[in-house]
């Protein structure tokens, strides 16, 4: 509130030098000379005039002497006004010498106000030029201020926001105590922690539960099998029509508990909440955006993108790339290569790391729900990164294919073109 009310008074004071500055340049001049320095003036000029030749100006103020008949008998200086014509056009004052009631010469007294008012317009307009000026580089560097310790941090706030709303907790936030966010900064970033942690318990249950549904299924499985089994020998050798058909409705009834079972089992196979996608055309050149909003940490030196229009969900599409070098980070933790690459129907951006990759046989299940490399060793994941990323490229008709390359894992990720650009 503060910072608002010094912007809104520094604006306040700079309209209101404008206005003063627009009076003042407007203002009509006042071409009136000092009457008592005048008649000071002209008194000297009389007591002088029998030796006028030798009288000295004793102020500031230029003057010129004329006789009768016009001729110039003294001067303070060359340049002013010789002639009554002149010094009506010049607006100098003209006055009469007399000397015992006689009219003996003019006096023409130099007026010099509109060459001090000029000057002294430009000196006010140098002076408030500069005032200007230099509000000017205090409001741009307020401005730059304001953008540094305001904008940007809230921009990554919410670009923070977004990443954790759209499901991905592995970005921490940057911690920056320098600006107005702060406190906030670390406060969201705990809260990432958190979120973090409870979804990997969440996956965890999730995962216990599965082996749990799995056990008894196996369990009860057995004991149904055996029953159904009994009941199918029991029909073979049984020659009444009736215990045939008591046999009969116990082997349907085994059947549909195993039904039962079986679909129990793969409940717990099912996809987590579905996220929705929604693709809309967008310019290749926001994936330059994407991908350096994901390298966080600076690791990977960003290819130039082939212009083109691409048809893809921004907010999936930016989380995709997040779990990809999330991935990364956290797995190889080495430097990153980006190239980028047009084919037929698709943008592929590839990505791949220097840390020796995976085994061959883990590659294709990587994509799997809970799935992870035996890499891992003790670092924490839920194993649910590239199978959403998956998800959302199939839903955006893309996809992602996972592969060893020369130093390490290598994710291509292939972009669907938009109609317009096939």
């Amino acid at each position: 509130m503060k910072k608002c009310t010094f912007f809104v008074c520094i604006l306040a004071f700079f309209f209101a030098e404008i206005a003063v500055l627009i009076i003042y340049l407007l203002k009509t001049p006042d071409f009136s000379q000092n009457t008592v320095l005048v008649n000071e003036i002209v008194q000297s000029v009389k007591n002088d005039w029998e030796d006028i030749k030798n009288h000295i100006n004793s102020t500031n103020t230029d003057y010129v002497i004329l006789d009768k008949k016009g001729i110039i008998l003294y001067r303070t200086k060359s340049g002013l006004s010789e002639s009554i014509n002149a010094a009506v056009a010049h607006r100098d004052t003209i006055l009469n010498i007399e000397i015992n009631n006689t009219v003996e010469g003019q006096i023409i007294i130099w007026n010099d106000t509109s060459k001090n008012f000029t000057q002294q317009q430009q000196k006010i307009f140098l002076i408030f030029t500069a005032t200007v000026f230099a509000q000017g580089i205090i409001l741009t560097g307020y401005v730059f201020y304001l953008n540094h310790t305001i904008i940007k941090p809230f921009q990554k706030l919410k670009r923070f926001a977004e990443r954790v709303a759209g499901g991905n907790l592995d970005i921490p936030l940057e911690i920056d105590r320098q600006n107005v966010f702060g406190a906030f900064t670390e406060s969201f970033d705990l809260m990432r922690s958190e979120l973090k942690k409870a979804r990997i318990a969440e996956a965890k249950a999730n995962a216990d539960k599965k082996e749990l549904v799995a056990k008894l299924s196996h369990d009860i499985k057995t004991p149904v099998a055996s029953i159904k089994a009994a009941s199918e020998l029991g029909y073979a050798i049984a020659e009444n029509q009736k215990i045939k058909e008591n046999y009969k409705k116990i082997i349907q009834k085994a059947n549909q508990i195993n039904t039962l079972i079986t679909n129990l089992f793969m409940a717990t196979l099912k996809e987590l909440k579905h996220l929705s996608v929604t693709s809309e055309a967008m310019e290749s050149k926001e994936v330059v955006k994407m991908l350096e909003n994901s390298d966080y940490l600076y690791r990977a030196e960003l290819p130039a993108i082939p212009g083109c229009l691409l048809c893809a969900d921004r907010i999936r599409l930016q989380q995709v790339f997040d779990n990809i070098f999330a991935n990364s980070y956290k797995y190889a933790n080495t430097k990153i290569k980006v190239s980028a690459k047009r084919e037929s129907q698709s943008l592929c951006i590839c990505i791949e790391d220097y840390g020796k990759g995976v085994e061959e046989k883990e590659l294709p299940v990587l994509k799997e729900k809970y799935m992870r490399g035996s890499n891992t060793g003790n670092i924490e994941g839920a194993g649910l990164g590239l199978y959403i990323s998956d998800s959302f490229m199939k839903e955006m008709a893309g996809d992602i294919l996972l592969e060893n390359g020369i130093d390490g894992l290598k994710v291509t990720v292939k972009i669907a073109l938009s109609g317009m650009d096939n």
